[in-house]
């Protein structure tokens, strides 16, 4: 008798391998990526990509859940962490590092109208409010900075170092420090409008 257990692992490695090549695909392509160019980057299939992946919708958004889902994960180990302040960078410094690799930001909007995504989102927002509570409560961000300022602030490393031609692949940590320096309650001056309530 045949296991079945070498067949999901081989689905696994193909939805995996899938995903990989559709962020890839994406990234350099934009919405018009074709799932005929997935499939063959991924080596497999396009019927494979459709058992995996019903609607190029699917796939945007379990691309948008595994980004998140990865953020989520970093947050929630993150919390373990002894210094609130660093914990708060490492994280920030997570994140740009993830849009670094792949800027898929585009697909974000694209993924909110699956139902699993904007609840993957909201897990990952109420991580970033505790680690940014708690980073205000030790006194390592000025006590005005909220979890929502945070969260509007993630992408900004990449979004700057993006308007400089060949810029050095490392020039978002630059603006990742000037902006976490800005964060920090040495120095700070009254912010002259109050914090963004996200939904």
């Amino acid at each position: 008798m045949t296991s079945s257990r070498p067949q999901r692992a081989d689905a696994a490695r193909n939805r995996s391998a899938l995903l990989a090549a559709a962020a890839d695909e994406f990234a350099e392509r934009g919405m018009d990526a074709s799932v005929a160019d997935i499939a063959r980057r991924a080596g497999v299939g396009k019927g494979t990509v459709f058992r995996h992946f019903p609607t190029k919708d699917d796939l945007i958004a379990a691309i948008v859940l595994d980004r998140v889902d990865e953020l989520t994960a970093a947050g929630d180990r993150l919390l373990g962490e002894a210094d609130p302040g660093v914990a708060l960078l490492a994280f920030m410094t997570a994140a740009a590092h993830q849009r670094q690799q792949r800027d898929l930001s585009f697909l974000h909007g694209a993924g909110d109208v699956d139902p699993a995504v904007t609840g993957a989102r909201e897990r990952m927002y109420r991580v970033i409010h505790d680690l940014v509570d708690r980073a205000r409560d030790a006194g390592a961000v000025r006590p005005d900075v909220t979890g929502a300022d945070v969260i509007l602030l993630m992408c900004a490393p990449n979004y700057v170092a993006g308007y400089v031609p060949d810029a050095s692949p490392d020039l978002w940590r630059r603006y990742l420090g000037i902006l976490f320096d800005g964060l920090r309650p040495q120095g700070a001056h009254p912010l002259p409008a109050p914090p963004p309530t996200l939904a």
